[in-house]
């Protein structure tokens, strides 16, 4: 049985075990006058984030899903691109983006 359940913490302290699967129960943090949360340790090391890594909140109903963003540069190279695609100029892609959909859009 697992302890955070059969014998509640003292008054101000949560229970920071991890489970398996990497899944943490019962972490707790408060929210300054200003709306800052400090993301507690046993979070900020199960989701890897460090000093000066930047994190996305997403909100589903009443609850907040909290995730470390991808590195983008480690991403290059995941997504297949035709070879007469590759190099192009941004300016030029977005250009034809946005054509091709106002001509879906007709």
């Amino acid at each position: 049985m697992d302890r955070c359940r059969r014998d509640p913490e003292p008054p101000g302290e949560i229970c920071q075990r991890l489970l398996p699967f990497g899944i943490i129960e019962d972490v707790a943090a408060k929210v300054t006058s200003k709306g800052q949360v400090t993301v507690p340790k046993a979070v900020r090391e199960a989701l890897g984030i460090e000093e000066g890594d930047e994190i996305v909140c997403h909100v589903e109903g009443n609850r907040a899903v909290l995730a470390k963003t991808a590195d983008f540069l480690s991403l290059a190279g995941s997504v297949a691109a035709p070879a007469a695609k590759r190099n192009a100029a941004w300016d030029d892609v977005i250009r034809k983006t946005r054509s091709t959909r106002a001509a879906t859009q007709r």
